[in-house]
């Protein structure tokens, strides 16, 4: 039952990654995305491939994200 949840809070993470229009909104996201794949492998005791998702993806590669994110000029509208 807890996987079915999972999957569902993941499918959703991803299509509001996708559709919002912040930036930040969605990089944020994306990461709860990562971290929710990532439990889902260690639900089923794949524990070197969560431990790379969730420190890769869920870490490296989100703070790049945010880092670019927060540096760049954006329009105010």
């Amino acid at each position: 039952m807890i996987e079915l949840v999972l999957i569902a809070a993941a499918i959703v993470l991803a299509i509001l990654a996708v559709e919002l229009k912040s930036l930040l909104q969605s990089v944020v996201c994306l990461c709860g995305m990562c971290i929710v794949l990532g439990v889902l492998f260690g639900i089923l005791n794949a524990l070197y491939v969560m431990a790379f998702q969730l420190l890769i993806y869920a870490g490296a590669t989100m703070v790049l994200f945010l880092s670019v994110v927060m540096l760049t000029e954006r329009d105010e509208e």
